[in-house]
């Protein structure tokens, strides 16, 4: 379960994004998105917040932007920071590039290798109720496996239209730009309203 406060941010998420996005290898340059949709998976831990968007970047090109959120910066992380922003209930969130987050990496590949599927989302309407909301996008792992073990250490490589990690004996491959192939033994694939569905990560052992 993903609990959502009712909450400003400042600056915004899709703000962060925009600044950051120019950076990388296979935005292209993308300057400005809007949201099509997001999905979640839980920390174990509880520590982490994990969110993955699907953004629309032009007329027709949409990227797959993980991210995480931290309350503290996170050492070895520094080069992978999208930004920070104000949490009016929680303060300070430092916000990572999920592809380089050990935490992202293991509750990707544990919803690719079991079958899983994004959590729910309630949000906290700040008086003791919970209420639900339905996902603006939906995902499923092909796989019929066990959970990974937490990841320690890892490795990320941007390439033209995919982001490879190696993770402990798992080589992810995580679509950025939706429509890119994925060779993988198991897959994510993914939906959101006008798009969908279509691989958007893969696991392979190496």
């Amino acid at each position: 379960m993903a609990l959502i406060h009712q909450a400003t941010l400042t600056p915004t998420k899709i703000e962060l994004l925009s600044a950051w996005l120019p950076s990388r290898r296979w935005a292209h340059g993308t300057t400005e998105v809007s949201s099509l949709g997001a999905y979640r998976f839980d920390d174990p831990a509880g520590a982490v917040g994990i969110e993955t968007f699907l953004l629309a970047a032009g007329d027709r090109t949409v990227l797959h932007v993980p991210l995480t959120y931290r309350a503290e910066p996170v050492a070895g992380l520094e080069d992978h920071l999208v930004g920070t922003t104000a949490h009016s209930v929680l303060g300070t969130r430092w916000i990572y590039d999920g592809c380089a987050d050990p935490v992202w990496a293991a509750a990707l590949a544990t919803t690719v290798l079991t079958g899983g599927s994004q959590v729910e989302e309630f949000v906290d309407q700040g008086d003791g109720r919970l209420v639900r909301r339905d996902n603006s996008a939906t995902v499923i792992g092909s796989g019929t496996g066990s959970p990974v073990a937490p990841v320690d250490v890892l490795t990320t490589t941007d390439e033209e239209q995919t982001t490879l990690v190696r993770a402990g004996g798992l080589e992810l491959v995580v679509v950025r730009v939706v429509g890119a192939e994925v060779r993988a033994a198991q897959t994510l694939t993914g939906s959101w309203t006008g798009g969908g569905p279509t691989v958007l990560a893969g696991v392979n052992p190496v």
